[in-house]
C-alpha cells in the first residue's frame, strides 16, 4: 500500500496514500468544505455523502486508483486514475485531481500527479486523458504544464453544477510525455524518482 511524505514548496510536509475504507468521512469534509465555485466544474456532486461511498466502491471493484494527500488526519487533496478497463480502451486511463485552495499553487497537484502516473505505468496505461470545462482555465494550465494537450472540444455538451452549459475539453497525453514533462518540472528539485 503506498504511503509516501512529500514536502510542498512551503517545506510543509503530507502524506500521499491510497485511500481507505475509514476515509469516507474525511472524504467528505474535503469535498463539503470545498468552496462553491470549486465544486462548480467537478462531474458529480461530492456534498452528498453517498455519492462520496460510491466512490469507494468504485476503488474496490478495481475499476479506479483513488490516492488522497493527507496533513495530520486531514484530506487536502484528491486524485484518481480511472481506468477504462476493456476493448478499445484498455491502454487509456482518465486523471481527477482536485486540491484544497490553502495548498494550491505550492505543487501538491504535480506530486500527486507523479504518484497517479506511476501507477499508470505499472498498470500498462500508454495514454492519460482529462476532461475539464472551458472555464477551468487553471486546470487546464497545469494539464498543459504536464503535457496534456486539447485534442477534442465539444461545444456546450455538459452542465455545471449551477446547470450551465459548458464546453467540454478532453485533453491527452502520452504517458511518456508526462514522463518528460514531469523531469522538467522537478529538474533541480530535491525529489527523486523512485518511490
Amino acid at each position: 500500500m503506498l504511503e509516501k511524505t512529500v514536502v510542498l514548496k512551503d517545506g510543509r510536509r503530507v502524506m500521499i496514500r491510497e485511500i481507505r475504507p475509514d476515509d469516507s468521512d474525511r472524504s467528505f469534509a474535503f469535498f463539503s468544505g470545498l468552496p462553491e465555485e470549486d465544486r462548480r466544474y467537478l462531474r458529480v456532486d461530492v456534498t452528498r455523502r453517498e455519492v462520496v461511498e460510491a466512490r469507494g466502491r468504485d476503488v474496490d471493484a478495481g475499476r479506479v486508483v483513488r490516492l488522497v494527500a493527507v496533513e495530520g488526519e486531514r484530506i487536502i487533496a484528491d486524485g484518481s486514475l480511472e481506468l477504462a478497463g476493456h476493448g478499445w480502451g484498455e491502454s487509456i486511463a482518465e486523471l481527477r485531481l482536485i486540491v484544497a485552495r490553502p495548498f494550491q499553487r505550492l505543487g501538491m497537484g504535480t506530486l500527486l500527479a507523479r504518484e497517479l502516473f506511476f501507477i499508470a505505468a505499472e498498470r500498462k496505461v500508454d495514454r492519460v486523458v482529462a476532461r475539464v470545462m472551458r472555464p477551468q482555465e487553471g486546470a487546464r494550465q497545469i494539464l498543459r504544464r504536464l503535457g496534456f494537450k486539447d485534442e477534442f472540444v465539444i461545444p456546450d455538451h455538459v452542465r455545471d453544477r449551477n446547470g450551465s452549459w459548458q464546453d467540454l475539453i478532453i485533453m491527452r497525453c502520452n504517458l511518456e510525455d508526462l514522463w518528460r514533462e514531469m523531469e522538467g518540472l522537478l529538474e533541480g528539485s530535491d525529489l527523486q524518482w523512485h518511490r
